[in-house]
């Protein structure tokens, strides 16, 4: 049986939503923390102090953790096209980022008002992520699912904070290291 081709449009749609989904973030994320820090303070009261802290996002942070972020995205891009959409790395940045999606509505919910990310989750991430699943199966291309959406979830929170962490430690040992607020 002749397997059919899994567009560029699929695997490389992964980095394009991403950028798309991402840009936004870029563009509101750190002053919405700053804003939104004492209001969600009050909101949550309990929040640990060690997520308080990281409602401290200096720009240079957020243009480096995304700029990382967008290196993980390309090579998963990159994977699928070379291995037609079949690349288990691929098939779990697919799915996490569809979940990741989801999240940004539960942030907008938990909140009650604007959250980065929210805009294009429902306009671009979850819609882009439905369609390349549909266009692996219509291809004959196994999905891993539910082991993708597992390991996604569990993965997600791992690499937000890798990034986050390293564009943090970067930002501070770089050479135009500075408040950029």
């Amino acid at each position: 049986m002749a397997r059919k081709a899994v567009s560029g449009a699929v695997t490389w749609g992964l980095f394009a939503a991403w950028a798309v989904h991402d840009a936004e973030e870029l563009a509101t994320m750190a002053r919405w923390a700053r804003s939104a820090r004492p209001r969600l303070q009050e909101r949550f009261p309990g929040m640990p102090d060690g997520i308080r802290r990281r409602l401290d996002l200096p720009q240079r942070q957020v243009n480096i953790a995304i700029g990382l972020m967008g290196g993980v995205v390309a090579a998963a891009s990159a994977a699928g096209a070379r291995s037609g959409g079949r690349s288990p790395f691929f098939q779990t940045v697919l799915v996490g980022f569809g979940l990741h999606g989801a999240v940004h509505l539960a942030q907008f919910a938990a909140c009650r008002g604007y959250t980065p990310g929210v805009v294009t989750a429902p306009l671009v991430v979850i819609p882009y992520t439905v369609r390349a699943v549909r266009h692996l199966a219509a291809a004959g291309v196994p999905v891993r699912g539910g082991r993708a959406a597992v390991t996604g979830l569990l993965l997600f929170p791992v690499a937000v904070a890798g990034v986050h962490g390293l564009a943090r430690r970067i930002g501070r040992t770089g050479p135009a290291a500075r408040p950029d607020r």
